[in-house]
This record gives structure tokens, C-alpha cells and sequence, in this order.
């Protein structure tokens, strides 16, 4: 995820049917390393003998396959015109749920090649799957769940169980000094402003922390989760992967302090405890 005030920002850096997508990745529109190519493809063909599991349940494997890969904020920064950035050597904690949504939807559809991977990381992390500039990335993760759920890529049901959460969210119009796109392209805040305006207005529904035994029983092994927060204008600052381990349930994720992809040693309410900031959890259940 995009974060300043230290890595706060990241957590947005984080699409519409695989079929009408085309990713070039021979041109400059697709930006990676030989070696992302392999790392993609070596998974894609291990896990191709597993397609027979359940999407939730691929993402969880897929996901601790990556565990010790370094966490490095901002690579998907590369300027206004927003090439498709592929980087699996180091992940964020949105480039690193994306990433494994993206692989294990390209597993059940039966490809291993680079290419096709492509074509689901692209209708992942872009508004309806149409990557076209710097605000078609699905910026703030309350949005990639509500745009995911519209492709059906993902499900909001869970959190039905849960409360509704109403809060202005306008976290990067007002702090656009620290997103080097937006410093540089003033011309893009009212656009901006009016995505941010939908999204207040389209709310969301969590699980708060003072009801985390709902929660518990809502949880399922390959939950993609999104963690609330009280900071003023900003929806999700933290993204990870429910793995269920000991009969607990823990987060896989990319962890800023970690420096590195871990699984939590304890479970994943330790993220919500009273003196958080975190102020609850938004469930986006993968589908296929």
C-alpha cells in the first residue's frame, strides 16, 4: 500500500473480466524484471496441481510461498501515465494480497504463463479492470473491495455481519503533497476529490474491534482482510491474508516492521487490540 507519515500511504497502493483485458507485456506499458517473470511462472506451475482447491484456500498456499520476501513500499509508482508495474521480489502489503488473488485466479483458469498472469493483476488492482492513468488504480483498499466485489472476484457479504463505518474519506486530496503524481499533476484533485466523494458516500461495513467474537465467527482460512482505521480520512491502513493455523486465526502479510512477508506468531485480534489505532476489520472473501 501507498503510505506517508512514514508508510501510512502505501496502504492504498493497491479491475473487469480477464477475457476483454490485453497486457502488453512486450511494450512499455508493462514494467518488470526478468526475474518477476520466472518467480510468476515457477508458482504458476507448482500450484497448477492444486487448481482443484478453492480459491480462499490457493491464496492461503500461494501466500506462504512468498513468506520471507522483502517489503518495500512505492513500487508501483511510476508516473502519471501508470504502467503496469509487476514486482513479486518485494511486496507491499496490497501489492502482496493482489499479487496472490491475481496468481491463484490465473491458476484456476487453468494458464501458467506470464502473460496470462498479467491480465488478472491488471483487472485486480484498475477501476473495472481498465488501467488508464494514475487514478484508475483502485487506490484506497475499501474501494478495491467494493470494485472487486462489482467483478465478482471478491464477496462483501461477510461483512453484513458486521456495522456500517460512515467516515469522509479524503486522505490523499488533502495531503497531495506526499503522492509525487499528485504533487506534480494538481490538475488531477478534482477528479480525485470526486472519487473520494463516491466513496464516502458508498460507506462500507466492518467488524469493530469491540465485537471481535462476531468476527471469529465470520473468519475463513484465505480471507483477504483490510484493517480499519481511526486516522482522520483514510478508510484501510494495513492488508493481509487470514491463514487458520492451531485453530487460531493468524495474518499472513507484508509487514512494514518485519521488513519482510511473515504469519503473525499470534492471532490476527492481536491487530485490534483497545490502544490500536486499528479500529476493525473488513473481510473481501475470494471468489471464483
Amino acid at each position: 500500500m501507498k503510505y506517508s507519515l512514514f508508510s501510512i500511504f502505501f496502504v492504498f497502493a493497491l479491475g473487469i473480466n480477464s477475457l476483454s483485458a490485453q497486457v502488453r507485456t512486450g511494450s512499455n506499458d508493462c514494467v518488470f524484471q526478468p526475474e518477476d517473470r520466472k518467480i510468476a511462472e515457477g508458482k504458476l506451475a507448482l500450484f497448477s496441481s492444486k487448481s482443484d482447491l478453492n480459491i480462499a484456500d490457493l491464496i492461503a498456499e500461494i501466500g506462504l510461498s512468498f513468506l520471507g520476501t522483502p517489503y518495500v513500499a512505492a513500487t508501483l509508482e511510476n508516473g502519471m501515465e501508470e504502467k503496469l508495474v509487476i514486482n513479486l521480489r518485494e511486496l507491499d502489503c496490497t501489492t502482496f494480497a493482489e499479487n496472490c488473488l491475481a496468481l491463484a485466479r490465473t491458476v484456476k483458469l487453468g494458464k501458467t504463463d506470464f502473460e496470462s498472469f498479467a491480465v488478472e493483476l491488471e483487472c485486480v488492482r484498475y477501476r473495472d479492470g481498465i488501467r488508464n492513468l494514475y487514478l484508475s488504480r483502485l487506490h484506497y483498499f475499501s474501494d478495491w473491495i467494493h470494485n472487486n466485489s462489482a467483478k465478482k472476484f471478491i464477496s462483501e457479504e461477510p461483512n453484513l455481519k458486521g456495522e456500517k463505518q460512515d467516515k469522509t474519506i479524503n486522505f490523499m486530496s488533502t495531503h497531495a503533497d506526499s503522492y509525487p503524481v499528485l504533487k506534480a499533476n494538481p490538475q488531477l484533485l478534482p477528479m480525485l476529490e470526486k472519487q473520494e466523494t463516491a466513496i464516502t458516500s458508498t460507506g462500507f461495513y466492518y467488524f469493530p474491534k469491540s465485537n471481535s467474537a462476531k468476527l471469529l465467527d465470520v473468519l475463513h482460512h484465505g480471507d483477504i482482510i483490510g484493517l480499519t482505521t481511526s486516522m482522520e480520512g483514510l478508510d484501510i491502513t494495513h492488508v493481509g491474508i487470514i491463514v487458520k493455523k492451531d485453530n487460531q486465526f493468524h495474518l499472513l502479510h507484508a509487514s512494514l516492521s518485519g521488513k519482510k512477508v511473515v504469519l503473525s506468531d499470534g492471532p490476527v485480534t492481536d491487530f485490534i487490540k483497545p490502544e490500536s489505532k486499528n479500529t476493525g476489520i473488513e473481510i473481501a472473501r475470494p471468489l471464483f
